[in-house]
């Protein structure tokens, strides 16, 4: 994914002490990383960066909801979410991003790119099991389920009694007990 503006913190300008960052997630920030799981996205992020002498400490939050299909009955539905990470950021000889946690930057370096973070922060906060809260409570009314209401057995077919045996099995019987 080619790195926007608008996620690009530039910190060399920034004094010492925290800074906070408002960004506003919705499904074209998905589709720029070709994740097509949501149909739509709300979700408010919260970046605190504070910025220290040799290091800089980035915590992340996110509010939301992200529509997704419910994996029991393939209804779409808004699916609450909530997250947080942190994240260090230090100075070294060349960029290093193998860890979750750290993040070395260049020496030279002079912003730092948080779309990335954003993006598995939010994608990792949904559940695998996504359940549609109607089929939890009992209250969800789908095509589908109507459909198969319409198709169900009304009426249960009464065993036989015994007075409708076959006859012949009573004189297998009979042999049985003759002994």
């Amino acid at each position: 994914m080619k790195s926007t503006n608008e996620f690009l913190i530039p910190f060399i300008g920034l004094k010492l002490g925290k800074h906070q960052f408002e960004f506003k997630i919705e499904k074209k920030f998905f589709d720029e990383y070709q994740f097509d799981e949501f149909e739509s996205c709300n979700v408010a992020v919260t970046v605190v960066l504070e910025k220290k002498t040799t290091m800089l400490e980035i915590n992340f939050k996110h509010l939301g909801t992200v529509n997704v299909p419910c994996d029991l009955t393939g209804e779409p539905f808004d699916l609450p979410i909530k997250g947080k990470i942190k994240l260090v950021v230090q100075f070294g000889d060349e960029f290093n991003n193998d860890n979750d946690e750290l993040l070395i930057l260049p020496h030279g370096e002079h912003q730092v790119d948080l779309s990335q973070y954003i993006y598995e922060m939010i994608v990792l906060s949904v559940p695998h099991k996504r359940i549609h809260p109607g089929v939890k409570d009992g209250t969800l009314q789908t095509e589908a389920l109507q459909k198969l209401n319409e198709l169900q057995v009304k009426e249960i077919k009464e065993e036989k009694k015994e007075d409708d045996i076959d006859p012949r099995w009573d004189k297998l019987k009979q042999l049985l007990t003759d002994k």
